[in-house]
Order: C-alpha cells, then structure tokens, then sequence
C-alpha cells in the first residue's frame, strides 16, 4: 500500500510557480525546488514528473492565477475604460516589490524561440490577454466610451504589446510612476 502525500499539491505548485517566476527555469534547480516547495525530491519526481513538466504545470498555474485575479480586478468596473486600467494597474501594482514581472513574458524570453511547449503556453496566454482587451475596447466603442477611429484589433494589439512592455520593465528597476505614465499614454489612444 502507498503512502498517503503529506503535502496539499496545490499549495507546492504555487511554491514552484513562484521560484520559477523569482529565478527563471535556467536557473532553478531541482535541488532549490525541493527545498522551496518543503518536500522530499522523490515525491517531487512522482508527484510532478521532471523540471521541465513541473514549469509547464507551473504555467498553467499561473495563468490560473492570473485569469481569477483579472476577473475579480475587472468584475468591480462600471466601464471598459475601468477595466482596461483595472488591468494595467494589476500589472503594475501587482508586481508588488518583488520586480518579478510576469511569468509568461519572463518564461517567452527566456525559452519561447528553443521550446515549443513553452512557447505555445505564453503565445496562448498572450493571444487570451489581447481577446480580453479587444472585447472591453469594443464594448467601449459600441457604448461611446471609446473612439471608433481605429479597429478594436489593432487598438488591442497596441495596448497589449504595451502591457508587456510594462510587464518586462516591472523586472527592473523601473519606477511605478514611470509605468503608470507609460500605461496613461497608452490608454489615451482609446478617448474621442
């Protein structure tokens, strides 16, 4: 008979999803994920297979994560335009002090152009991130909130390749002020 797991395994997922953010996959370790996640490497292998299936399951788990954060940010908002900057201030502000940035920017260039897995996670959740977009600028548009001058396509693309510009600099140094004007400017675009 085996033995019964003595860990909750979302719990560990979240701890390696957060390493991984933290360091990166080259530079995690199977050695620091055992001590981070707080369990045996044995369990870590039967629980989630090798490094590279645990950082795919770490994605999942993040864009999890961040689909039920941005639902929640954007379900308070009376407008598009509310929502939209619901999700730039996530961005910014949700970075917290860590400057990790995001995990699916931080994860596309480091492995996207050498691993297909990971690839396709980041250019799916990147692809779900300008739906998301596109669909509150149109809704904008049909209620007047926003210009109707440019494609809601095009605006989404613009607005989203500027949230993950926002998303890399919150890796650095890079003041809030300085990405809340970046985001401001951005976010111009859409006004009649």
């Amino acid at each position: 008979m085996g033995r019964s797991k003595e860990f909750e395994e979302s719990v560990v997922l979240q701890k390696a999803m957060e390493l991984f953010w933290e360091q990166g996959y080259e530079k995690t370790s199977m050695s620091d994920l055992v001590e981070h996640m707080g369990i045996h490497r044995r369990s870590l292998y039967d629980t989630f297979g090798d490094k590279h299936t645990l950082f795919l399951k770490a994605l999942d788990y993040f864009a999890e994560f961040m689909n039920a954060k941005l639902k929640s940010e954007t379900s308070h908002a009376e407008t598009a335009k509310q929502s939209i900057q619901f999700i730039f201030d996530l961005m910014i502000e949700g970075a917290g002090d860590s400057h990790w940035g995001c995990l699916f920017v931080n994860s596309a260039a480091e492995l996207a152009l050498r691993d297909m897995e990971v690839n396709e996670k980041t250019e799916k959740a990147f692809i779900r991130t300008e739906h998301l977009l596109e669909n509150l600028i149109r809704k904008g548009q049909q209620t007047g909130e926003f210009s109707c001058d440019y494609d809601a396509e095009v605006l989404a693309e613009s607005l989203h390749n500027t949230l993950l510009g926002i998303r890399l600099l919150a890796r650095t140094t890079a003041s809030k002020d300085k990405l809340h004007r970046i985001a401001d400017f951005s976010l111009a675009l859409l006004n009649k």
